[in-house]
């Protein structure tokens, strides 16, 4: 059977996360952080890669997932001729080590499972040593690293896995707790499963409950709040992209990129979505993440980092690792942490500017720290750059980079005016009417009458979307008429936006990927602002329905073979989702909190 990427669910404990399929094993786990080595790289490689798997002995069986609502607490329910389970799987919030707890509940009749614990540390290649503690207890160590399985079923070692038949009749439970540390320490000691399960119930529908659920797609934003709360870090507040590397943007393709890293465009976004959820906390966690990463001279600012804000993100490819599907090469790390994409200063300014506005406290280095910014993006805005979608063909004068440019002196302004804040406002707006005007002459094709991707270009870009939405010119704004009506004309595919045309694009790597999910919101998004209510509601209704069964999103979808691609879940994706659903349903948009074009400077 082929394996989707839309065949996995995800469960996490703020600080990691693993990825369940429908047959119950667990493919894909870093421990003990998102951007650590693989314990479990089945979903990139085979099952000798590692994989966790629990599931009937039974040849045929039907199987069938949910989260418990509210949670992030996945259920499995397996029925077959004999009788009915469900694998109920779940990382409870740590406290002093990283925990999977699996609990088989029998539900009716008697049915016979097998358990298989394939562990593999460094990224699938290094089979650890196994040895036998006391109570039932199973201890893999290999350098630094140790995991130690409790459960109270006898299991055996066969060909490098470890192995067990157990059989559930009803009302029975059957645990199993998998347990994370470092290897010089002694064995963890497991909690009881049970109660792991109901702490974790508490929390995760404590969470939810802050977010009151209004309008038609209360559920689908739940779900996506909660995904967007299990891809934080939370010692340190980052939000990592998606807990994968290297899932194909374009199956059998190369464009496979490790995002378990922190991406500083995603923060207005972000930023907005959180706080329109009503989740401050987690709003002022980012907005802090933020600052701490950015801090430095505004120079050596980079477009990512990683979780606790580390700068070196080196990319190297991982040969014994096939890739999904084999769409290699598997990558880790991201050489597109040193290129320079100017959009990310605009990023930094919109989110700190929107956090001010939202009553987050800010500090007097948080300021400071934007100052610098801007006084090194006075000479850089005018070079050219690798722009949003990190091409890999060389720098262009891309046209969002430049609009991104002039959101950065546009909400320095605003800070400053309504905030009492000290500047040299006078060259800000100078530069910010030059910048401006700048993109008008040299970004727009009157010939098209669009905006296009870089200067001198013909080529569009799904990112042009977006220029309403940042304020830099009204929705109404002929141009911006003309440059949506472009993009529905030439990148619409499948009924969806391709971000640019791969096709055509010297963008250094070769064409085909699906459609990224996030331009189709932000269709969305410019739809609401220039009145196009229907044409939103349709599209996000269509964009919604491409949710798996438990309601995530990953990178990218294939309109033609109907799949689901990229990197899973995807952080932005379901940003996006938020912040689409905020602006179709509220008085209070996102995109109009963002764009504030009643002070906007023309």
């Amino acid at each position: 059977m082929t394996v989707s990427i839309a065949d996995y669910a995800l469960i996490g404990d703020c600080e990691t996360a693993a990825l369940v399929s429908r047959s119950g094993s667990i493919d894909w786990l870093c421990w003990p952080r998102f951007d650590s080595d693989a314990c479990f790289a089945a979903l990139l490689g085979t099952p000798e890669n590692g994989r966790w798997r629990i599931a009937p002995k039974a040849e045929k069986f039907h199987a069938g997932r949910k989260y418990r609502p509210g949670t992030l607490i996945l259920e499995t329910r397996f029925e077959t001729d004999d009788g009915a389970v469900t694998l109920v799987d779940l990382m409870p919030l740590r406290n002093n080590t990283s925990d999977i707890v699996r609990l088989v509940v029998g539900e009716s009749g008697r049915v016979t499972m097998c358990m298989e614990l394939i562990l593999r540390f460094g990224h699938g290649c290094i089979v650890p040593w196994v040895s036998r503690l006391p109570d039932r207890t199973l201890r893999a160590i290999a350098g630094p690293d140790m995991v130690v399985l409790t459960t109270p079923i006898d299991v055996h070692g066969e060909n490098f896995k470890t192995v067990g038949e157990f059989t559930v009749s009803a009302g029975e439970t059957v645990p199993f707790t998998l347990i994370y540390a470092p290897s010089h320490l002694a064995p963890p000691k497991p909690s009881d499963p049970h109660r792991a399960l109901a702490i974790t119930e508490k929390f995760w529908r404590g969470w939810t409950a802050k977010y009151k659920n209004d309008g038609p797609f209360a559920d689908i934003v739940t779900r996506s709040l909660i995904t967007l709360k299990a891809l934080t870090y939370g010692p340190t507040g980052g939000i990592v992209a998606a807990p994968t590397t290297s899932l194909p943007e374009w199956i059998g393709g190369v464009r496979n990129w490790d995002y378990r890293f922190c991406w500083l465009r995603d923060a207005t976004l972000t930023l907005l979505a959180f706080m329109n959820a009503g989740y401050y906390e987690e709003a002022a966690a980012w907005r802090e993440w933020l600052l701490r990463a950015v801090a430095g001279r505004p120079e050596q600012a980079q477009i990512m980092y990683g979780i606790a804000g580390e700068r070196r993100l080196v990319e190297w490819e991982v040969p014994w690792l096939p890739g999904f599907r084999n769409s290699g090469p598997v990558r880790i790390g991201n050489s597109a942490h040193s290129q320079l994409q100017l959009d990310v200063y605009g990023e930094v300014m919109d989110a700190l500017h929107q956090a001010r506005r939202g009553g987050i406290d800010q500090s007097d280095d948080g300021w400071a720290v934007q100052i610098a910014f801007l006084k090194h993006l006075e000479k850089a805005w005018t070079e050219p750059d690798e722009s949003i979608w990190e091409v890999r063909s060389g720098r262009k004068h891309f046209t969002y980079s430049k609009v991104m440019a002039w959101v950065a002196f546009d909400r320095a302004i605003k800070s400053a005016e309504e905030y009492g804040l000290d500047g040299p406002l006078d060259r800000w707006r100078e530069l910010r009417t030059f910048i401006h005007a700048d993109v008008c002459r040299k970004g727009f094709d009157p010939q098209q009458g669009s905006f296009v991707q870089s200067y001198d270009s013909k080529e569009l870009d799904a990112s042009l979307l977006l220029l309403p939405v940042v304020g830099f010119l009204p929705p109404k704004d002929p141009r911006v008429i003309g440059t949506v009506e472009a993009i529905e004309r030439r990148l619409m595919a499948g009924g969806f936006v391709q971000r640019y045309d791969t096709s055509r694009s010297d963008d250094g790597l070769p064409p085909g990927e699906g459609v990224f999910l996030a331009c189709s919101f932000w269709l969305v998004d410019a739809y609401v602002m220039l009145g196009r209510l229907d044409d939103a509601r349709v599209l996000f209704k269509r964009l919604a329905a491409l949710c798996n069964d438990v309601g995530l999103l990953s990178e990218e979808y294939d309109p033609h073979s109907k799949q689901l691609l990229g990197n899973f879940p995807q952080a932005f994706s379901h940003v996006a989702l938020v912040n689409s659903a905020f602006n179709l349903t509220r008085a209070a948009k996102p995109a109009e909190q963002r764009a504030d074009h009643s002070a906007a400077a023309r």
